[in-house]
Parts: C-alpha cells; structure tokens; sequence
C-alpha cells in the first residue's frame, strides 16, 4: 500500500535502481538506474516489459535493459500509487490512485475507468484472480489520523460489484495475492501478534476460510509473490520492530518454498522498503523477478563533501 501524498520523491544524492533478480544464476542485476524520477513496484508483461509508477504516472520500459521507461498515455486516470497489476492477459493495467479508488486503463494507452465504488473505504490494489475475473485489495476505514485503524483483505468483481470482505479482523492486513492456481490468497498481518507492526505472512481461501499464519520469526514481513511455477515465494523482510512498511530501511528479499514456508533464504539485502516490492513482480515463466531499491550514490555524497 502506498503512503500519503501525491507522489514520492528520491532525496538528493539518491537513485532509483530497477532490477532483476535471476532465478538461474541467483544473481540481480540492474536494468536502469536514475537520480532524477522515483520508481517503484515493477509488475512484468507477457511481453517483456516492466510496468512501474513515477511522478504519479505509469510509465514501461523493457526488462531486459534495452530501453528506458516511456510515459504510458492515459486520459482521466488520477496520480497513482504503488499499488497495480496487469490482467493475466497483460492488456490490462488496474491501479490505485490517489483518490483511494482502483482504476482501470489499457496497457497501450487510453482512457481511464474506475472500478470502486464510493463505499466509504479505501482501496489499495494487490492482486488479481488467475482467470482475471476478481480484484484483491485491501480496504481502510481510518479513524481520525489513525490509517490503520481497520485494514482488511477484499476481492471484487471487475465491475466494483460483488465486494467480498475475506478477512475481518482489523489486522492491519495488507499483500493480498493469489497464488497461480487460484486456490489460496496469500497476505501480510499483524493479527497474530500482540506487538504493533509485528507482521508476519499468512495465507485464506478466497471465501475466508481456513486462515492459516506461514512465518514465525522476530522480523517484519510483506508483500508475499508467490511465482508462477508455484513452488516458491518471494517476499519483503523489515528488521524487528518495524512499524508499517516504511522506505529507506536495511531491508531483505526473501525466498522460500511454498508448502514448507519455514527456511526462508535471503536473496538480496538492500536499501528501500516502500516501493521495492509492492506487487506481484514475477516474470511469466517464473525465472526471474523484479524490484527496485534506493541506494545513495557515494559519487555524490564524495562531492558533496
């Protein structure tokens, strides 16, 4: 989910790195990188591309480093945040904007179509069913200044209608993903602990049965993918103690195996947090996957000094 505000901004010195971690090699590698735009969330296309926000806006650019990213044209669609998917068939991108709806435009460019209805929550995209016919988001109903006061897991038609509230304990709840065969929808909650922003992984049928917690340790965990091969799942580990999914922290990418969860291995350890990960990021095969941190550049902290 993202935070308040228009949109985010990169501190001066610091850049914005899009990568790639590559499943064959356990190795990442970074596709482009920039001081001068704040990237964030990459989702892959069917065809290759990377799907990213910036400045409020959607923008491409190939995965393979060929290009940089390029504007995609949209009419009526508000400043968005990190929070989008594409449909299974990668025509599609739905996003949540600013106006705390989730809006529906084409990949290619076009005019913009919101889904939500005016319910009195607040919409935050995370997933969307593998036959393409449901949205997973998570609603917020604030209390005064306090976001957080409920935040739970829905799904909805494409068409805003038949809302579905899957979890309903407070939580806070945030993540929801389905898993390729449709079966579960994985999250992150903090309803198994008593302490606040102790989030850890779980996973719920799609009719809200069978709740089940997947990680047990002292750090802060978000933002579970699992890959379209279905045997592992990536995921966002804060340090201990962490409250919310804040940005510029010491973060982890993990992996771990689905079905087991336990044994998770650290794949990267970088400088981000909100914006790294936000969505599901996999490539289609499953071979690699996407993300973005947010070093500063020693070049300009030596010139600075």
């Amino acid at each position: 989910m993202s935070g308040q505000g228009p949109f985010r901004r990169l501190a001066v010195g610091q850049l914005a790195r899009i990568r790639v971690w590559d499943r064959a090699t356990g190795t990442a590698h970074t596709v482009f990188e920039t001081p001068d735009r704040l990237y964030e969330a990459p989702n892959w296309t069917p065809d290759g591309q990377l799907l990213v926000n910036g400045d409020g806006r959607l923008w491409l650019l190939p995965a393979d480093g060929s290009g940089p990213p390029r504007e995609i044209p949209t009419a009526g669609l508000p400043a968005v945040n990190n929070d989008h998917v594409l449909a299974p068939d990668g025509a599609t991108v739905f996003a949540s904007a600013n106006d705390w709806h989730i809006w529906e435009v084409p990949l290619d460019g076009g005019l913009a179509r919101r889904v939500t209805a005016d319910d009195g929550g607040m919409h935050f995209l995370h997933g969307i069913s593998p036959d393409g016919r449901r949205l997973g988001y998570v609603r917020l109903d604030p209390e005064g200044d306090n976001w957080w006061a409920s935040a739970t897991i829905h799904t909805v038609g494409l068409d805003g209608e038949d809302d579905v509230a899957v979890t309903t304990d407070p939580g806070p709840a945030d993540g929801c993903a389905w898993t390729p065969d449709g079966e579960w929808i994985v999250f992150n909650t903090e309803q198994f602990s008593d302490t606040p922003g102790h989030a850890q992984l779980a996973r719920i049928r799609p009719d809200g049965t069978e709740l089940e917690q997947l990680t047990f340790d002292e750090r802060v965990n978000w933002f579970p993918h699992v890959a379209p091969t279905g045997d592992v799942a990536v995921y966002l580990s804060y340090p201990p103690g962490t409250t919310g999914h804040p940005a510029d922290l010491p973060v982890e990418l993990r992996l771990v195996t689905v079905g087991a969860w336990r044994e998770p291995t650290t794949l990267v350890a970088l400088h981000g947090g909100q914006g790294t990960i936000n969505v599901p990021s996999w490539a289609p095969d499953g071979s690699a996957f996407a993300f973005v941190d947010y070093p500063f550049d020693q070049r300009s902290e030596l010139v600075a000094e």
